[in-house]
Formats: C-alpha cells, structure tokens, sequence
C-alpha cells in the first residue's frame, strides 16, 4: 500500500515567500513581485490567511470542541486524511495555467469539451440486456423512447467467455446477466429497427470483443451502413480482467495482441470507434481504492499505447480514440477529484512523455457509472438516493457519458421501471439541478483542488511503482494488483464491521421485515427459442463457407497477420461466437490464474 501522507502544510511557504517580498521591497532581491509566477495568492495574502486561521483555531474553534468534540481522523473513503478546515493556504502552489487551464484546453482537468454540459448533457446510455435478443431489443427501444441518448449492451455470461449456448459450460447462464448472443443471426435480432448509422453503441465484452464487434458491423451492414459509419465503443479492456474481474481466456500476451489487432483495424477502418474502453470500473468494484482505480486504469491505458507503438502505430493514430470507463462510489468530493485528476495525469503522458502532436490525443474522454458495489439489498429503496448523489458527482466532475444503476441491482437485473427512474434521475439532474449551466463549477474550491492534487500525487506515485516492477504485465503475473485491490477491500470491509463507516440501512439505520421490491424474471423457457435459432442457423448456413473462414483464421492466429479481418469474414458466414473463439483456444491455449497468497 502507498503511504497516505496527511494534509501538506503552507505556512512556512508562505512565510518564506513573505520574506522574499520583503527583502524585494527593500531592495535585497531584484524581481518586485510577492506574487510566485502562476500561482493566484500573494505571500502577503497567506501569510494573512494563515494567521486569522490559527487565531480562528484557538479561540472559535477551541471554544466548540470543548462544548462538543469533533471527530478524529476524518479521511476520504481511499484513506486520505481530510483537514478540518481548507483555506487559499492549500492551494499556495497552484498555477492556473499549468493546474488548471481553460475548459477543452490542456491539460484538461476542467473538462475535455470548451463548454461541456451547456452545449448538450453528458450522453445518457443505460446499460442493458436480458434474456433472448427480442427481449433486450424490446428493452432498448423502450428506454430510447424515455429519452436516452446512446445505447449499451450487456452480455451474459456465456457471450463473455465465448461459449455457445448449448455447450456445458453454458448450462444454467442463459440470460442471466445480459443478453444471450451466439451468432450474427442474434446481432441482427438485437438491433433490429435501431439505425446503427444514428447511434452509439458501447458493448461491453472483453476477451470475445473482437468476434462480437465483428458481428455488431455485419448486422449494420445487413442494414446498409458502411462500417466507417458506426460510432461506439468497445470496452475490450483485456487488463483489467487479468487485474479484476477474472473473464479472461487467452494468456496476457496473445490477449494483447487481439486487443492491439482491433486497435490497428479501427485506426484504419472505423475513424467514428473507440475501440477500447480502458475501465477501472471493474477494478474498484473488486475493492479497490479511487486512487488504485485511478492509477491501475491510467497504467493499463498506457501498456495498451506501448503496445499500439510496439506494432508500428503513430500515437496520433489511435490515441484519440481511446476511451475511459470509471466507478462512482459514495464519496462525493473524492470522485469529483478523482475525474479531474485522470484527465490531468492522461494529458501530460500523452503530451510529455509519449509527444503527440494532435490535442485530441491529450483528452481524457470517460464513460461512467453509479457503484454497483454500493448498492444494497436491504432498504433497496435507498439506492435511489445514493445513485442520484453519485451521479451528481459525476457530472460535477466532467464525465462525457454516464449510467445509473437501479434501486433494483442488488437483487436482480433491473425491471424496466427502476431502469426509468435511474434514467430519469439523470435527466432531473442534467436539466433541474443548474449544475450544467457552467463548467466546472466547483473549480477553485480550496478542498477539491487540494483533494484533486494529492489523487494525482498518490495515483503517479504508483504508476511509477509499476514501472519500476516491469509494467503492468508483470505485476499481473506477480499479483501485485491483487494483493493490492484485496488489502484495501479488507481494510474497507474491517470499518464497516467496527462500525467507523456506516452503510444506511446495512450497519446503521436497519429495520427488520422483509425485501418488497418486484425484481426481473427472466424465463427459461426463452433459452429454448434461442438454442433453436442458433440450431437453425447452423443448419441453413453455408457451411462450407464456414470451414473456410476458420481455417483461413486460424493460418492468421498462427502467423502475424491482424485478425480482425479474417473475424469478420467469419461473423458474415454465420459462424458462431464458439467456433470462433474455439479457434483461438486451439492456437493460443486457455490461462490459469497463478494462486497469490
């Protein structure tokens, strides 16, 4: 664990810049200025702030703490140590222009876009999907119908690791946690009557990611848009399976390869595509820290550049399509931080150390979404609140798109009226609320921007600890991350069980009696119309055609060749997501996690 250091003190700096002021007027220094270049305090000014602040904590505050003590050892849910009080003191060294800039310009911590929310609100993109392909596209339709603005695909877990649905490893997982996908002949189902060419579509799927993103084009091109057309994102983040959420197949290098295959075809091919969603969503759901989040998302960013530049990309090819995926935990002020200081540390990696030329590669542009992790099963009622406050803090802290989760989700997937009030809680906010009449209102804030400085401190702090431990691949296969991410899920879990951190209605404020929310149903007669599709499918296929496209892949698995051209070809014939995966498993091989103690 990376030591928390407590909150930086200001006051000899500011009694040294005080004397420097006065050795200038009195002729000892030549420059005349008190003020240090860039930053927005004068000396004087501190020292004067610094002095009425311990007058303040001597007399008012003194006098307060003997009637009713305060507590002690306040910190942000990461473990950073929160002061009473934040004063211009803390922010001493700020230079604007170096730490702040203007909103669209470098280094971006106010914002990717000039006037961000007051040009159009954040996408609102709920995640979805259930069941048979009917289904979920009956559910798509519905929530564009209330007014969301791009669309997101669940899978489940059979689709995640490549599996059809007939195979044993699929029995009992049909639908369960996203929509059930086996071949084209689904795709074209799940999106039909949505014009593909219209909207945005994010499909999260990691390690299949490039037979699904095969499939997704062959459906838009049954509907006659041409793949230069699509905008969406993949969320293809290989890493971070490795790191969290364990739906990895492949051994990390060949994984990579796939990944960096579909960041080379989309440079070329998809100029409207991201084609990865580097996310530490996942990352922070496992237990992990906002700073760990933070660092461990930026670090996985950065090994998939090395891996771009190792293939013989120009950065400003593909960085600008890069994309983000963060968590939106309970603590307000620290997630607003956090989103301010990720595009901060990004901007200066890609400008300073990596050199693009093309602004767009120096944006931090992320997706977003409410703690899935936070959510409760007892008072589920309660979650409303705590998705809008999340939300708030994400749209505070500038994020380009987001996603409520449902009062609902720790019981089941969400019925189609709490997924309506998840999105109606974003559209309260972004047009009720009066946060997206300026941008970056809470800007200057002596406590967030001293709470955005040291999430930045501590976050490349352990990026270098990365490097120095041989990259991010290596301190998989160390289990550097994981002892990491399990360490602070422990320290977390022991506060709530000694009651330092209360969860509503969990360990605080608990009521008896039953769960009364109406949960999804997703029923299992359904898997039969699926594996009858899927059954047809392969019947009235060519299926020649079929041998032909999986050899043809397989030739290009084993040699240098990027696959993504050979998948397609594969998705057109009808082959299936277990076919071609099969392939891949032939060549690559499956991977065990090594046991970390």
């Amino acid at each position: 664990m990376l030591e928390q250091l407590p909150r930086a003190k200001t006051a000899k700096k500011a009694k040294a810049a005080a004397s420097e002021a006065n050795e200038q007027e009195n002729g000892k220094a030549a420059k005349p200025a008190n003020r240090r270049k860039g930053t927005l305090y004068s000396a004087e000014a501190l020292a004067q702030v610094e002095a009425e602040r311990e007058r303040w904590e001597a007399t008012t505050v003194a006098q307060a703490t003997k009637r009713m003590p305060e507590r002690q050892h306040v910190t942000t849910q990461s473990g950073m140590p929160i002061a009473r009080l934040y004063t211009p003191e803390d922010g001493a060294d700020l230079d604007y222009a170096r730490d702040l800039g203007m909103p669209g310009e470098f280094p971006y911590t106010r914002g990717v876009q000039p006037t961000m929310y007051r040009a159009k609100p954040w996408t609102m993109r709920m995640f979805a999907g259930f069941g048979t392909a009917e289904e979920t596209n009956a559910r798509f339709k519905y929530l564009l119908a209330q007014g969301q603005t791009g669309l997101s695909v669940a899978f489940d877990m059979a689709t995640l690791y490549g599996y059809d649905h007939d195979h044993p490893m699929a029995l009992g997982e049909f639908g369960k946690c996203g929509v059930a996908i086996s071949s084209l002949a689904d795709m074209e189902i799940l999106f039909q009557d949505i014009p593909l060419g219209d909207i945005t579509t994010s499909m999260t799927i990691n390690s299949p990611a490039s037979a699904i993103w095969a499939m997704y084009i062959a459906a838009a091109e049954k509907q006659g848009v041409a793949m230069e057309r699509l905008g969406g994102t993949l969320q293809n983040d290989i890493l971070k399976e490795f790191i969290a959420q364990k739906e990895f197949l492949f051994p990390p290098e060949p994984s990579m390869r796939l990944v960096t295959d579909t960041i080379e075809f989309g440079s070329q091919h998809m100029p409207r595509w991201n084609t990865i969603s580097i996310s530490g969503y996942h990352i922070r759901e496992a237990g992990a820290t906002a700073v760990q989040e933070l660092a461990f998302t930026l670090a996985d960013g950065l090994a998939y550049v090395d891996a771009a530049l190792e293939r013989g990309l120009q950065i400003d090819e593909f960085a600008p399509r890069l994309s983000f995926f963060f968590d939106v935990h309970n603590d307000f002020f620290e997630e607003i931080a956090k989103f301010r200081a990720a595009r901060r540390i990004w901007a200066h990696e890609m400008r300073d150390r990596y050199h693009a030329q093309d602004p767009r590669s120096w944006m931090l542009r992320t997706h977003a979404q409410t703690a899935g992790v936070s959510l409760t099963a007892q008072q589920p009622e309660n979650n409303v609140a705590r998705v809008a406050i999340q939300a708030l803090a994400a749209a505070l802290g500038g994020t380009n798109s987001l996603h409520t989760n449902s009062l609902d989700e720790a019981l089941a997937l969400p019925t189609e009226s709490a997924a309506l009030v998840a999105l109606r809680t974003q559209q309260i906010i972004a047009h009720e609320s009066g946060i997206a009449n300026t941008v970056d209102p809470l800007a200057g804030s002596f406590f967030v921007e001293a709470l955005t400085d040291e999430t930045e401190r501590q976050a490349k702090a352990y990026i270098d600890q990365i490097r120095e431990l041989g990259g991010v691949v290596e301190c998989i296969r160390n289990g550097f991350f994981q002892k990491e991410i399990a360490e602070a899920s422990y320290r977390f879990q022991q506060e709530v069980d000694a009651g330092e951190r209360i969860i509503v209605g969990v360990n605080g404020y608990t009521v008896e009696g039953p769960v009364k929310v109406p949960t999804l149903y997703v029923d299992p007669a359904k898997e039969r119309v699926h594996l009858a599709r899927l059954e047809r499918v392969r019947c009235e296929r060519d299926n020649e055609r079929v041998g032909v496209t999986l050899a043809a892949l397989e030739e290009a698995a084993r040699g240098m060749k990027n696959t993504m051209p050979y998948i397609l070809d594969c998705a057109r014939a009808y082959c299936t997501l277990g076919e071609i995966m099969g392939v891949f498993r032939k060549v690559f091989g499956e991977y065990t996690e090594a046991v970390v103690y």
